[in-house]
């Protein structure tokens, strides 16, 4: 009635858009407070599980509820409103949880994987040149060649590497574990460390310079201290230090500067004394704790055992983590150079420009292809495939390879790294391709008025306006990549292994492939027992993950 009437005096269009507008809230916020409880729900389940809640007494609940649970709750609530507090809180948390995670991660690639003699040889002939070469492209902004020589860097040192591997690993071997890790790690640390507190926090250069200079003196003064500590060595504690340490020390003073963040200790303060607090009451008063299946003897044992009791899931992490690291390197070069190019120099007219529609397209009809297709094409490329010599069909010419290509091999850490390589990287390209869409025309504009070159444009306005989002895009499609599976079993990724893999060429497993293998195990206690606790630690990896995408990208969309 009301509807038709005011349709009679003109108004009936602005009532039905109102009714249509309301409804439409209602429908939105029931569908996302669905998703929230379905997501909250598989959590709970997978969460309760992993740490054996079913088995803790009520007064375990009470206790922890009300020295934990119940403050934390009450400091998220009252961040809510203030971003400054919310942005330095999660800086705290993601500088510790990332930097405890990018610690061992580099412990586990450094040390045990490649050991400190091949990494040695790789810091030579790749990534102290191509350091130098960043440095002196920032000291002299008119040294355009810096850019494709470290490009040429690259991609020729780590062949050199290769080739040179026995010489640099006996030149290493002269200075042993720890100092091959100061010498790589602790002072090129120390100068990433000034750069950043220079160009990122804006401390003046004489606080740069002293955290420059104290950081090796640090790490020399500690080392008495640390041999004292049976199973920290010299190496681990260096690289300790470096990757750990420094980063929360800097998000520590970079929060106690500010006077409206320092609110955010809060946080760190609330779970650290919720937990010492509630650990001691439970014990005081006997409560009955949960019985975890996810300890420190599931992170460090090997899975092949026999009984879910001792299993662990050691060896995968390790495989995982070095499987991650070679994806995020390919992925990134690759996905940035190639966005790059389509969005800056591609041409837009004439017969070129229909081929680069044609890649446009296909880039993003890849971005959509199931994963299990990847498995099937690196399985194709990657293990199958026989080339001796290349034969053109029409003019029955063949022409033979200097080498055969016989493939990577089954199951090996490169297949697995190129296959999940394949997966990601339209994702990684288109994502950074929206982040140079995204700079403003008046920039570039601005730059060439200057009178920039194109290099110059790109080098110095594209790259860091679009960073965050490039960083954010390729993080986030690490986040995938690390949790796939079906391109695993395609190209042979073992089901579980004893030890973790050794070199390129070595037999590895990954998390999600032993949790899939756990997953078909008859029994309660593999299938919701351990298979619970590695989904626990493959989603903590990939939260901690998305935590660090988040806060990069915050701070480079502050700088911007």
């Amino acid at each position: 009635m009301s509807v038709g009437s005011n349709a009679s005096n003109g108004s009936a269009f602005g009532e039905v858009n109102r009714l249509w507008g309301i409804a439409f809230r209602y429908l939105s916020a029931g569908a996302s407070v669905l998703g929230l409880i379905a997501l909250a729900s598989l959590l709970t389940f997978v969460f309760w599980d992993a740490f054996g809640l079913w088995s803790a007494g009520t007064g375990w609940y009470l206790t922890f509820g009300a020295t934990l649970v119940v403050p934390t709750a009450a400091f998220l609530w009252y961040a809510r409103t203030r971003p400054v507090v919310a942005e330095a809180a999660l800086e705290l948390v993601s500088a510790t949880v990332g930097g405890l995670l990018g610690a061992v991660g580099a412990v586990i690639v450094l040390l045990v994987i490649a050991g400190p003699n091949v990494w040695f040889a790789y810091f030579l002939t790749v990534f102290a040149p191509v350091g130098a070469l960043y440095a002196y492209g920032r000291y002299d902004v008119d040294a355009n060649w810096t850019g494709l020589a470290a490009l040429f860097v690259l991609l020729v040192g780590p062949i050199g590497g290769t080739l040179a591997l026995p010489v640099l690993t006996t030149v290493g071997g002269l200075l042993g574990g720890p100092g091959i890790v100061f010498v790589s790690i602790v002072l090129p640390g120390a100068a990433i460390l000034a750069f950043l507190l220079r160009s990122m926090f804006e401390y003046g250069r004489r606080v740069a310079l002293g955290a420059a200079v104290a950081l090796p003196l640090v790490a020399i003064a500690g080392v008495p201290a640390i041999d004292r500590v049976a199973v920290v060595s010299r190496t681990v504690w260096l690289t300790l230090l470096v990757v750990f340490v420094v980063p929360v020390v800097v998000a520590v003073a970079n929060t106690v500067r500010d006077r409206t963040r320092r609110t955010a200790f809060a946080l760190p303060a609330i779970l650290l004394g919720g937990f010492v607090l509630g650990r001691g009451i439970v014990d005081a008063l006997g409560f009955h704790r949960p019985e975890p299946w996810l300890d420190w003897q599931f992170l460090t044992s090997d899975p092949v055992t026999g009984t879910a009791a001792e299993a662990g899931l050691y060896p995968a992490i390790v495989g995982s983590v070095f499987v991650i690291v070679l994806v995020a390197v390919l992925t990134f070069v690759l996905g940035v150079g190639a966005a790059i190019y389509l969005e800056e120099y591609a041409p837009s007219s004439g017969p070129l420009a229909g081929i680069t529609r044609i890649i446009q397209i296909n880039i993003s009809n890849l971005a959509g292809v199931p994963s299990v297709v990847y498995g099937l094409l690196g399985l194709g490329i990657f293990v199958n495939m026989r080339l001796e010599s290349l034969s053109i069909p029409l003019v029955g010419i063949e022409i033979p390879l200097p080498f055969a290509y016989t493939g990577i091999g089954v199951g090996t850490v490169l297949t697995a790294a190129f296959t999940l390589s394949l997966l990601i990287l339209p994702i990684v390209i288109i994502s950074a391709q929206e982040a140079v869409r995204a700079v403003p025309g008046s920039l570039r504009q601005a730059s060439y008025g200057m009178g920039a070159t194109k290099w110059q444009t790109v080098r110095s306005v594209v790259i860091p306006e679009a960073l965050p989002g490039m960083l954010t895009g390729t993080i986030l499609a690490l986040g995938r990549a690390i949790g796939e599976t079906a391109p695993l079993i395609m190209v042979g990724v073992a089901t579980s292994t004893s030890n973790p893999p050794s070199g390129f060429f070595s037999t590895v497993s990954a998390m999600p492939r032993q949790i899939y293998t756990w997953s078909s195990l008859p029994g309660d206690a593999f299938q919701h027992g351990v298979t619970a606790a590695g989904v626990v630690t493959l989603l903590i990896v990939l939260l901690t993950m998305n935590s660090v995408a988040i806060l990069l990208r915050n701070k480079y969309e502050t700088e911007a």
